[in-house]
């Protein structure tokens, strides 16, 4: 079988890994001890893990995150989640084809009391908030439980190989997402007071305002708060489009978790949906990993995320469509091909303008959604609650540490382990590190040719320092009032040495240097550069970009090399002709064939679209019953069953209320589904106390 597993990675370091086999199907596989049935699957190329029971379609990883049920095998005999399932050595897994059965089982189990405990704060979330939160509680003394349910923590940060932007003072900008999960860890751990529990999940919180909590994933517990903190993140948005459960259709954070924690390709050719910053570093994580990206669609006219991570990816050779929409994700078994479509004013698909592109993996990035479930539970039951990061308001990873680090000391305030207010200047840099992308200025190269000159190609209003405090002589200047300002360089001709550190410490890739001092004609303009050092050499000839994607020319590799002190950012030296040399952004990473379009547009064979992935449901059942009069979800589900299935309708509740408002029902005549009171699935031994037991 094909090898999947990336070998070679310009930010990550390959691990040596003890080997163990399994069986799939028979047949012998190879695994790295302590990873995923998923993850060991997809490294040997097998992306199908059964078929549905209702219509035998194939069903393989979705969200790599435990939530859904797409990835469900047999390990064992037993029905289990591969994402999320440890691979064992001799382990023998089937696929699952249809519902699985449960062995037979008479004798009743004798029920073992649940233990209890009390704390003064539980933290659902070990991110960057949850993290933050637990810094501010130990500085503090104010004894607490964080819990996560992954085995490490830092949240989606471990995921993050891109160094991050806001302000280096307060947040870490300038560092490697998986760098700052490591300093945030290290820095919470300190304190005595503060309790960690890894592979722990938050199940539900009850009226007498007790947590239910799976300890270890092999206990059941509960926990009793005098204050709970909800900093459990985001989840992915969904879309609705023929093909959408197609193996080879994931969200951002399965490819990131598959690529970045995992180091195995997922995908050979990626397409990608959704222009927000998500989507647009999920493009440049898998240029990382030796993946084509083929393109990326978004359906407004500009990118919703940072100007600076758009263009990393045009001036790297992506295609960016603009004001285009999925039509389809095609293929049999898995991911084939997809088609988009340009969009009118209403973004409705204009006729004429499908086009199909070869790939093997759609991703989607289409926005996030808070999982605040347990806040507002709380909220309901009267258990005083916070809620901080995605869970509070969506926005960036800088803004989540912040938001962690307020509402740390307002729970110490609460609960009268201090007086200390709240400072003034917290609230504004909170505030800061959550703006949306600010206006955007025309580039205006610097117009000396003599001497070194940096260039910078950053022309958007984001919250983002770093460049300001890596330049030695102070050359570099933002607002001392608002960091969201533009840099300038404030040196004159000769005052630069060339020392590159602000080019190789940019968050964006968005800096040059331009230096004249040999040849004023023939300028070198060094270019930071993210990816192996094999992948390029001297002497070979690349073709230089600018901002927008634009061919300049083509030059030869005067040198490569990285910078003292720097983080694994090398820079590329080339020689050009001074004319165009302050335009220079970046290289073309991937040649141009990888993103042309197929000859014929390629038309799914489903005749509708599905939007319960876990029971299968379509929009044609949906909207049959909304245009029949059903105004309650509850009845959807009765009639349907969607929402009834395994991720507790957390993928298919926002889809059918879409549906509504375009039928044109207010969401305020609609009637609210029951959620089940469980986060998440748990075998019922556990909770009569069998953890001890083999089952």
């Amino acid at each position: 079988m094909a090898e999947y597993r990336i070998t070679r990675h310009p930010i990550l370091s390959i691990p040596e890994r003890k080997e163990v086999t399994f069986f799939w199907q028979g047949q012998k596989i190879t695994a790295c001890e302590g990873e995923t049935i998923a993850s060991a699957l997809f490294a040997s190329g097998i992306r199908v893990f059964g078929h549905h029971h209702r219509d035998g379609s194939p069903q393989g990883l979705f969200c790599a995150n435990g939530q859904c049920s797409q990835c469900m095998v047999l390990a064992g005999g037993m029905p289990v989640k591969a994402c999320m399932e440890l691979v064992k050595p001799g382990l023998d897994v089937q696929p699952l084809e249809g519902l699985p059965s449960l062995p037979e089982d008479d004798a009743p189990a004798p029920a073992q009391p649940v233990r209890e405990i009390e704390t003064p704060v539980l933290i659902i979330g070990g991110g960057p908030a949850g993290l933050s939160a637990a810094v501010e509680l130990g500085k503090r003394g104010v004894p607490a439980i964080l819990i996560d349910d992954k085995h490490r923590l830092g949240g989606k940060l471990v995921l993050q190989t891109h160094r991050f932007f806001g302000s280096s003072q307060a947040v870490y900008a300038g560092t490697r997402g998986i760098d700052i999960a490591t300093r945030l860890e290290k820095e919470a751990r300190q304190y005595e007071c503060v309790q960690f529990w890894t592979n722990s999940t938050a199940l539900a919180v009850f009226s007498d305002h007790k947590v239910g909590v799976l300890k270890d994933g092999m206990e059941y517990m509960l926990v009793r708060p005098q204050a709970l903190l909800v900093a459990s993140g985001a989840r992915e948005k969904f879309l609705p489009f023929k093909g959408n459960t197609l193996p080879g259709v994931y969200g951002a954070g399965a490819f990131q978790t598959l690529v970045n924690r995992d180091l195995v390709r997922p995908a050979e050719r990626l397409f990608i949906i959704g222009g927000g910053n998500v989507g647009l570093i999920a493009g440049y994580h898998a240029l990382q990993a030796g993946i084509q990206v083929v393109g990326l669609a978004e359906a407004l006219p500009e990118c919703g995320g940072y100007k600076v991570h758009r263009d990393k990816l045009a001036r790297m050779g992506v295609p960016i469509y603009t004001s285009h929409t999925i039509l389809s994700a095609n293929g049999t078994d898995f991911v084939e091909s997809v088609t988009i479509a340009q969009v009118d004013e209403r973004f409705q698909p204009i006729p004429g303008t499908e086009k199909s592109f070869a790939c093997d993996c759609v991703l989607i990035a289409v926005g996030l959604d808070p999982v605040d479930e347990f806040f507002h539970k709380a909220v309901e039951f009267g258990l005083p609650a916070f809620a901080a990061g995605d869970a509070e308001e969506i926005a960036e990873a800088s803004a989540a540490i912040f938001s962690g680090k307020i509402k740390g000391l307002e729970i110490a305030r609460h609960l009268g382990y201090t007086d200390e207010p709240i400072p003034p200047e917290w609230q504004v840099t909170g505030q800061v590190l959550k703006s949306k992308p600010g206006q955007v200025s025309a580039e205006t190269p610097p117009s000396e040719r003599t001497g070194v000159v940096p260039v910078f190609h950053c022309t958007q209003e984001i919250p983002c320092d770093p460049c300001s405090t890596l330049c030695p002589k102070n050359l570099i200047s933002l607002s001392t009032v608002d960091i969201r300002s533009l840099p300038r360089f404030i040196g004159t001709a000769n005052s630069c040495g060339g020392c590159e550190r602000c080019l190789a410490g940019c968050p964006g890739l968005a800096i040059t240097l331009v230096d004249y001092r040999r040849d004023p004609d023939m300028p070198l303009v060094a270019i930071p550069y993210e990816f192996t050092r094999e992948s390029i050499a001297e002497k070979d000839r690349v073709l230089l970009l600018d901002t927008h994607g634009t061919p300049l020319g083509q030059a030869e590799v005067v040198a490569v090399h990285s910078v003292k002190r720097n983080d694994r950012t090398l820079v590329v030296l080339v020689r050009v002709p001074a004319d165009y040399a302050t335009k220079v952004a970046g290289l073309q990473i991937q040649p141009p064939e990888v993103t042309q379009p197929l000859d014929e547009v390629v038309d799914h064979l489903a005749d509708d679209t599905v939007v319960c992935r876990c029971e299968r449901v379509t929009a044609k059942e949906i909207r049959k019953l909304i245009r029949a009069g059903c105004r309650d979800i509850n009845e959807i589900k009765a009639v349907t069953r969607a929402g009834m299935g395994a991720c507790g309708s957390k993928t298919c509740s926002s889809l059918i209320k879409r549906l509504f408002r375009e039928e044109g029902v207010p969401l305020s005549e609609v009637r609210e589904g029951t959620r089940r009171p469980l986060f998440v699935e748990v075998p019922l031994g556990v909770f009569a106390g069998m953890q001890d037991q083999e089952e």
